[in-house]
């Protein structure tokens, strides 16, 4: 809700330096302390916090490439920041991450340089920082600066915005550290100077990039808020966009063997579905729209419409899985059984844990009766946590045809086969299938007489 008066300059540059300082800091902690499995976790709840604390005092940009995508988002005629705001912001964003740097510095006595990781170069890690920033500034704008969402009923736009950290982190952060913030950047490189000098410069230039990207795809998402006429393409960018980031999220976790990867690929699903929720729907996955077909219960999506976001959803899988292959220089990994496990095992594991996912996005999002105006996306999210962790370690914890497609697809370059895809997406849409018959009965509620006469005639 907004505050009955306008605060003034001063208090929103003394909120975005409080705020960029502790996120800074809590960067910087969690490194030198080497909290590789919940650092990214630490780092996320500190932004949570902080966008719902001070986000009604100055927006709570606390980096500047926000700053600069409400701007870009402003002079293209849509809400942000004017100019002048923007400088001053990122002028107190740049001077907080400083001095945050050297009070982490001082505290532990040492510092950590900003490089990409070993094995990886200038490129790889500028795509990782460009990639998460665009996400970063992409939610920020759909959540907390969307027409349609700047509502009093909307209370989860500090979740989504913290939750794009966690999927960063650990998949991107392997890469390039996961700095997504030209504070942030400059803060280590000033604190690490007598280590060597200059990468800031460098993801600085990516992390713009990826900024003025975000305001694109925002336009393109919702043109309405840029006083331009809907089209039917833009539910289809939807999809592409949050399977996109879905996908490159998977691929990144695995490649990079993290501690955290079916978290992390829930915290890229449910910012996502925060963000596109009300633009598309947030299937990004063909199981999900089969199901959400079936059920019947959502008039707008025909099967025509059906299959152009199964499509768009495969086809965001597939670029996806080309991202993270370029960025892990040629790397990619097969889809398959993992370890001991049968295909007997992948079966049920794949087709209960989809189940559960197509389920519950029917429960939560389309029943007129259980949906959850504001818990909708954690509660999505968390089924991919769920099976993730519960059957990962037999069939990798696909549970989507986009995903699957996407992974077996790119790992032909390296001598992997196809046909897993097309064996785990039949079992995958089997599950939305079910999930969709157990739904009617179990929701039966939902369906009014007028439907009910319908049905049996």
């Amino acid at each position: 809700m907004a505050p009955a008066t306008e605060p003034t300059i001063g208090s929103k540059l003394v909120a975005e330096f409080v705020g960029t300082f502790l996120l800074t800091f809590t960067v910087g902690c969690n490194v030198l302390a080497g909290n590789a499995t919940w650092g990214g976790v630490s780092i996320a709840c500190l932004l949570m916090v902080a966008v719902y604390s001070l986000g009604p005092i100055s927006g709570a940009c606390l980096n500047p490439a926000v700053s600069l995508a409400l701007g870009i988002s402003k002079a293209m005629g849509g809400s942000g920041l004017d100019w002048i705001q923007v400088g001053l912001y990122t002028s107190v964003q740049l001077g907080a991450g400083i001095a945050a740097a050297v009070s982490y510095a001082l505290l532990y006595g040492q510092s950590f340089n900003l490089a990409p990781a070993e094995g990886f170069g200038w490129l790889n890690a500028g795509l990782c920082e460009m990639l998460y920033t665009f996400m970063l500034c992409f939610v920020v704008l759909n959540v907390a600066v969307a027409k349609k969402n700047l509502t009093e009923s909307n209370q989860f736009f500090g979740l989504a915005i913290g939750l794009v950290i966690i999927a960063g982190a650990y998949g991107a952060g392997a890469v390039s550290g996961g700095c997504f913030n030209p504070a942030v950047a400059v803060g280590i490189d000033v604190s690490s100077v007598f280590l060597g000098f200059g990468w800031s410069v460098l993801y600085i230039v990516f992390e713009i990039f990826g900024a003025a990207l975000a305001v694109l795809a925002f336009k393109m998402v919702r043109p309405e808020d840029f006083h331009e006429d809907k089209s039917p393409k833009t539910e289809l960018v939807s999809e592409f966009l949050g399977t996109f980031m879905l996908v490159l999220t998977i691929g990144l976790n695995v490649l990079g063997k993290s501690k955290a990867g079916a978290f992390s690929i829930a915290a890229a699903l449910t910012a996502m579905i925060y963000a596109l929720g009300d633009v598309s729907g947030a299937h990004f996955n063909p199981a999900v729209t089969v199901a959400i077909l079936q059920s019947g219960r959502c008039p707008e999506l025909s099967p025509a419409k059906a299959g152009l976001y199964i499509a768009a959803q495969i086809t965001g899988g597939l670029v996806a899985a080309g991202t993270y292959a370029f960025i892990y220089v040629g790397q990619s990994f097969p889809l398959g059984p993992v370890g001991n496990s049968t295909w007997g095992q992948v079966v049920v594991a794949e087709l209960i844990f989809t189940f559960l996912l197509s389920f519950v996005v029917l429960s939560v999002a389309v029943s007129k009766q259980t949906k959850s105006s504001n818990m909708f996306g954690f509660l999505i999210g968390s089924c991919v946590t769920v099976g993730g962790f519960a059957v990962g370690g037999i069939s990798g914890g696909s549970l989507n045809p986009a995903v699957s497609i996407g992974l077996a697809g790119v790992s032909i370059l390296n001598g992997g086969v196809f046909l897993p895809a097309l064996a785990y997406s039949a079992v995958e849409i089997v599950g939305g299938l079910i999930a969709a018959g157990v739904f009617k009965v179990t929701h039966e509620i939902d369906t009014t007489a007028e439907e009910k006469e319908k049905l049996v005639a």
